[in-house]
Formats: C-alpha cells, structure tokens, sequence
C-alpha cells in the first residue's frame, strides 16, 4: 500500500501523533507509517525505570519521569534529523513541557525550582540544531467518555489504579493546550470518525486529508 506517492507526501516529511491518554496514538503511528513507508518513533513506556514509582507517587517522581521522557524525546528527535525525515513519532515533545511538566507543578507535585530546571532544559534542546519542528502534528481527539473506556480496555494496571479525576484533567488540559499550540500545523482527528482495528483501508481518507492540508500549508508559506 504505497499511498505517499499515491497522495503526493514528502518523502522527508516528519508526522507527529499527539492526544492525550487512551486514544490511539500508537495505532495510528504504525498504520499511518506502514502506509507511508516511514519509519516510527515511538515512546518508551515498557522500559522507563520510573513510571511504575510515578504511578504510586506523583509528588516524588513527577520530576524524574519528565527529565527522562524529555532526553529520550531529544535523543529521538537526533536520530529522525540524522535519517533526513520519513518518520511518524508517537508523541510530542510539546505535550511533556505544555502538559505534563506544567500539570505537575501547578498542582505541588514538582517545586519551582525543578519547573524552572526542566523548562531551561527544554529550551536549550529545541533550540539546537538537532531539533527537527514537525511538518505536521496530527491530535487525536474524542469525548471524556470514549477515552477512559479505552483505558479501560487497554487494562494496564498502573493506568487502572489511577483515580478518574487524573484522566479528566488531563483530558482537558489537553483541550485547553492544543487550542493554544502553533508550533506546527495541526490537523485534528475525531477517535470515532476511523477504526483501524476493523478496517486497515480507514488509514486511506486519512492520508489523504493529511495531503491536502501539507499541501494547503505550503501554499500558505508562499
């Protein structure tokens, strides 16, 4: 299924999935990139050393969780700028530093001491030259309800002991975040609209709107 050249996308291009908890972020990077031909970059939860503690304790792990995501994130961003692009990343980089990081320290769980340290950090990176802004920021988008039954379904053990309060704050700090987001273009996606579990040809219409609107972009540029 090679829809890049059938859809005219950039051989170079760099796609980032973004979206909170539950909705498929995952899933879409694979298919997304198999229709593509691209390569993924996905986040490394299975192997982080401290999301199971975080899990527990927010207050004493929030800022060692978002120091590591955040040098994986910049060690990710290395390799797709050493490759040249053609890749699919599961996760932004802007949604550790907009959400999570900010979420953590206004709610006590990181002092303002570690914010400050952590967002010093984040700057010196994307200011480097191995920081390649995407092309363009797919959000994955669906109501409160249709993401925690997901979690639900999805059935880690850490995300099945969190309180639901967590996930609807996240849900909307989510929201309120990517109203405000300009580092990119984005395009956004309803969860309910697509089902790639059922049906692989529902990546199609995707790719599709995904070239219309880079092509709508670089037009803008202009």
């Amino acid at each position: 299924m090679d829809l890049r050249n059938k859809y005219d996308i950039p051989s170079n291009a760099v796609i980032t999935i973004a979206g909170t908890v539950g909705v498929g972020k995952s899933t879409m990077t694979k298919a997304l990139a198999k229709a593509l031909g691209f390569r993924t970059s996905f986040e490394k939860v299975d192997t982080n050393p401290y999301l199971d503690a975080f899990y527990k304790d927010f207050k004493r792990w929030s800022f060692h969780l978002q120091i590591y995501f955040l040098a994986e994130r910049f060690k990710e961003q290395k390799r797709i700028f050493e490759y040249g692009g053609g890749f699919v990343q599961d996760r932004s980089i802007y949604e550790d530093t907009g959400i999570f990081a900010r979420m953590h320290y206004e709610k006590g769980n990181m002092s303002a001491v570690d914010y400050e340290t952590y967002r010093s950090l984040f700057e010196a990176m994307v200011m480097t030259p191995y920081f390649p802004h995407p092309d363009l920021l797919i959000y994955l988008e669906g109501s409160l309800d249709d993401v925690i039954r997901r979690i639900r379904e999805r059935g880690r053990p850490m995300e099945q002991q969190t309180p639901i309060e967590y996930w609807e704050e996240m849900h909307r700090r989510y929201e309120d975040w990517i109203n405000t987001f300009n580092a990119c273009p984005v395009l956004r996606l309803n969860i309910n609209e697509y089902d790639l579990f059922e049906d692989e040809h529902s990546i199609e219409p995707i790719v599709e709107r995904i070239s219309t609107f880079l092509k709508q972009t670089r037009m803008l540029k202009k």
